[in-house]
């Protein structure tokens, strides 16, 4: 796909989709989705929430998230490591800009393009893929 038009169109879409899929998310300060995408199809996805088993609740009492919440890149990325498929060459869609810890893992998953919609509030993880020679694209909400 070369046209940059169609390109941007087909971004958008995924990233509906992954703003769709945050709906899943149990954490009530943001909601977050994640869409993992090779050769035009949907090969793993995520949300940000507890690890599997533990309970459906991301904030302590005050409402700060618990250190032990994954967040929606990592769940999509993990998830895809347990499957027969893998995210070499990927594009990953999420609703906000991962943070540097995700960003860590987006490089070592292989993943060579992130379409984000927001920023997140801080953008070392954005700095760190760019460093990384990992293209970055946001489109915000319409």
């Amino acid at each position: 796909m070369t046209n940059p038009d169609k390109q941007e169109l087909v971004d958008r879409r995924y990233l509906r989709m992954a703003r769709i899929w945050a709906e899943n998310s149990y954490c009530t300060r943001r909601k977050v989705g994640a869409l993992l995408v090779k050769d035009r199809m949907i090969i793993s996805d995520g949300y940000n929430g507890t690890p599997t088993g533990f309970e459906n609740n991301c904030e302590d009492e005050e409402g700060n998230s618990k250190a032990y919440v994954l967040h929606a890149e990592a769940n999509a990325i993990t998830k895809v490591a347990r499957s027969s498929n893998n995210s070499d060459g990927a594009t990953l869609y999420i609703t906000a800009s991962p943070c540097l810890e995700c960003a860590k893992l987006i490089i070592q998953a292989g993943i060579k393009r992130v379409v984000y919609g927001e920023n997140y509030r801080l953008s070392d993880g954005i700095d760190l893929l760019k460093r990384a020679g990992i293209e970055t694209l946001c489109l915000p909400v319409d």
